[in-house]
């Protein structure tokens, strides 16, 4: 997902904010989590261009360089597109609703063999 903020969405010397969103899934413990980011883009000095990420308000390293665990702290981190974490959330909610499944009881009756001709 990625939106582009009009003016009235830069922040002091930021000439452009875009917003992405991403889902994130350990693959060391299982954590998964989804995060929104603030990406402004900004002109130093010198005229180069370079970005900050914003999550919840404060400047944090790119989420695309090395990503860490929230739980684990583990660098094992897959990056998806937003709303996988949510919707694999609701897939095991709806499994865990469901009854087991299980064999199906049926009487046993032992073979009889057919007379040979």
């Amino acid at each position: 997902m990625t939106e582009i903020s009009g003016p009235g969405g830069l922040r002091a010397g930021a000439t452009a904010v875009v917003i992405e969103a991403y889902a994130f899934a350990c693959m060391r413990c299982g954590h998964g989590w989804e995060q929104s980011y603030e990406i402004e883009h900004h002109v130093d000095a010198d005229g180069r261009t370079f970005v900050l990420y914003v999550a919840d308000g404060r400047i944090v390293p790119s989420p695309l360089n090395r990503p860490a665990c929230r739980s684990c702290d583990g660098h094992l981190v897959r990056i998806l597109r937003p709303g996988r974490v949510a919707s694999a959330r609701d897939a095991a909610r709806r499994a865990r609703r469901a009854p087991a499944a299980g064999p199906v009881g049926a009487p046993w009756a032992p073979e009889r063999s057919a007379p040979l001709p």
